[in-house]
C-alpha cells in the first residue's frame, strides 16, 4: 500500500467511523449469530498473495461487522460500560500511526512525562492524598495482579522464595469481589486456599468485623495475612466496601490494602460521590478504569500507589541492553508493571480530558446517575417488581417478583431479559445477589439518553406483561 491508498482508505475508515458514530443506534445492540456462524464465512488459510483494500474493507462490512456486539450503542446496559469517544479515537489512530513503544523514558520521552502528568491529573480530580503516584496499566485485572505481588513481597522482606513463605500468605477480599482476584492469587502464587471471602451485609458490602476475626484467626494459626482487596462498586450489585473501618484494621495488622475502584471509580470526580473514598489515605494501592466511564478507549486502567519505590523494586531489571544515561533522573515504567513492551495509553487520555475538561467529563457521569435514578423510580412505582440492592451509581439490580417460588422468579427474570435482548434494542445481564437471580440494567454509555432506558423499561413492562401468571410446563 503506497501513501496514496493509504490516505485514501484514511479518510474512508475515519468516515466509516463517523457514521457509525451516528447510527450506531440503529444496529441490534447484539447480534443474531449462532457459534460458528462467522468463522464459517472466513478462509481456512491466509492468501498467498495480498488482496486488495477494498474488498478487504467490504468483507469487514459484510462479515465482520454483523457479527459485533455494539458496546457503544445507546441501548448498551449490559455488563459496565466500555466507552469510547471522539477525542480518543483520534488519538488512538496517532498512537497507531507512531507505533511506538514507551518501555522507558529514553524510548519515547514524550510519553513517559505525558503519562506523569495526565496521571498527577487524575489524583488531583480523585482527590486521592499527596504523594501517591499512577501509571498507567492495561487492566484492572493486571492491576490487581501488581498490588498482590508487591504485598507478598513486602510481607515476606522479599524474600518469598529464599524462605519459603508462600504457604503462609493469606489475602482477603470480600465475596462480592471480581472473579480478577481469584486469578491473581493464583498467579501470584498464593494459592486459592490461601483467599479468604469475607461475608457481607444486607448492601453485599465487605463486613469489617469478619475480616478482623478472620485475620486474627490466620495469625493464631502461624500464617501471615498479606492483603486485604476492598472494592468501591462490585461488579454483580456496585456495593461499596467501608473503606475507614478496612483501613483501620489494615493498619493495626499490618496488611496491605489494595483498593478495586475499577468500575465506581471514575464517580470520584463528582463532590457528591466523593464519600466512596472516605478512608482511602489507608490504601496502599488503587486501581480505577478510565476505559469504563471516563470515555477512554479500552485499554486504560489507572494504578496508583502509596509507595512506589515498593511496586519499583518488585518489578524492576536491570539488563545492560536497557540501561541510559538519564535512568536516576527520570520514570521508567517498565518498572512500575508487569510489561516490558508499553503502549502509548497516555495520549488518548490527554486528549479526552482536554477535550471534555473536567466539568464536561461530570456532566457526562452526573446525567447517568440521574438515569439510573429515575429507572429504579420506575422499579419501585410498579408492585410487580422490585430493587434488590442501593443504587450507588450507575448500576440498577432489579427482579420481577409476583410472590412465585425462586425457582419460577428466575425463570420468568431470564425470559423478561431474553426478550429483551432479542429485540435488539436493549441489552441486559444478570447477576446472582443472596441467592436470587436479578436482572443488571447499567446505565452509562456515552449516548445514552432518557429516551433510550425508558424504552428499555418499556421492553421490560411488555416482556413481563406477557409472561406474568404463566408457569413453566
Amino acid at each position: 500500500m503506497d501513501r496514496e491508498e493509504f490516505r485514501r482508505f484514511g479518510h474512508a475508515f475515519v468516515d466509516w467511523v463517523a457514521d457509525y458514530f451516528e447510527n450506531v443506534g440503529e444496529l441490534p445492540v447484539r447480534p443474531a449469530v449462532s457459534p460458528g456462524e462467522i468463522r464459517a464465512k472466513l478462509p481456512k488459510e491466509a492468501p498467498r498473495s495480498g488482496e486488495n483494500m477494498a474488498d478487504i474493507f467490504n468483507d469487514f462490512k459484510e462479515i465482520i461487522l454483523p457479527g459485533m456486539t455494539h458496546w457503544q450503542h445507546p441501548g448498551w446496559f449490559a455488563y459496565f460500560p466500555a466507552n469510547n469517544s471522539p477525542p480518543s479515537v483520534l488519538a488512538e489512530i496517532l498512537t497507531a500511526g507512531m507505533g511506538a513503544q514507551c518501555m522507558i523514558w529514553q524510548t519515547s520521552p514524550a510519553a513517559a512525562e505525558l503519562e506523569e502528568v495526565v496521571m498527577e491529573w487524575l489524583r488531583r480530580m480523585l482527590g486521592l492524598p499527596e504523594g501517591m503516584a499512577g501509571v498507567i496499566q492495561d487492566t484492572a485485572s493486571t492491576a490487581t495482579l501488581c498490588a498482590l505481588l508487591t504485598a507478598r513481597e513486602k510481607a515476606t522482606g522479599f524474600a518469598v522464595n529464599e524462605r519459603g513463605f508462600r504457604e503462609r500468605l493469606t489475602v482477603y477480599a470480600s465475596a462480592e469481589t471480581h472473579s480478577s482476584a481469584d486469578k491473581a492469587v493464583k498467579i501470584a502464587g498464593y494459592g486459592i486456599k490461601q483467599l479468604r471471602r469475607v461475608p457481607t451485609d444486607k448492601d453485599f458490602a465487605m463486613v469489617p468485623a469478619q475480616l478482623e476475626r478472620m485475620i486474627r484467626e490466620d495469625r493464631e494459626r502461624g500464617l501471615l495475612p498479606a492483603c486485604v482487596i476492598a472494592t468501591l462498586g462490585t461488579t454483580s450489585s456496585a456495593a461499596v466496601d467501608p473503606l475507614v473501618p478496612i483501613g483501620d484494621i489494615c493498619r493495626r495488622h499490618g496488611v496491605w490494602l489494595h483498593v478495586d475502584a475499577a468500575y465506581g471509580g471514575s464517580a470520584g470526580i463528582l463532590e457528591e460521590r466523593r464519600w466512596i473514598f472516605n478512608g482511602v489515605e489507608a490504601a496502599d494501592s488503587l486501581v480505577f478504569n478510565p476505559h469504563k466511564w471516563l470515555l477512554t478507549n479500552f485499554d486504560c486502567s489507572a494504578y496508583f500507589v502509596k509507595d512506589p519505590g515498593l511496586l519499583i523494586r518488585t518489578f524492576e531489571i536491570h539488563p545492560e541492553y536497557l540501561k541510559t544515561g538519564v535512568d536516576a533522573e527520570v520514570k521508567n515504567y517498565r518498572d512500575w508493571g508487569i510489561q516490558l513492551g508499553r503502549r502509548f495509553r497516555a495520549l488518548k487520555l490527554w486528549f479526552v480530558l482536554r477535550s471534555y475538561g473536567v466539568e464536561g467529563l461530570k456532566n457526562v457521569l452526573r446525567e447517568h446517575l440521574r438515569l439510573a435514578q429515575e429507572f429504579r423510580g420506575w422499579v419501585e412505582s410498579d408492585e410487580r417488581f422490585e430493587v434488590m440492592a442501593p443504587v450507588h451509581f450507575g448500576l440498577v439490580c432489579f427482579r420481577f417478583n409476583d410472590g412465585s417460588a425462586e425457582n419460577e422468579l428466575e425463570r420468568i427474570n431470564r425470559e423478561i431479559m431474553t426478550r429483551v435482548n432479542d429485540s435488539g434494542r436493549a441489552y441486559l445481564t444478570h447477576t446472582s445477589l443472596g441467592g436470587r437471580f436479578c436482572i443488571r440494567m447499567s446505565v452509562g454509555q456515552r449516548t445514552t439518553a432518557e429516551k433510550h432506558v425508558r424504552e428499555a423499561w418499556e421492553l421490560v413492562l411488555q416482556a413481563a406483561g406477557s409472561l406474568a401468571g404463566k408457569k413453566a410446563k
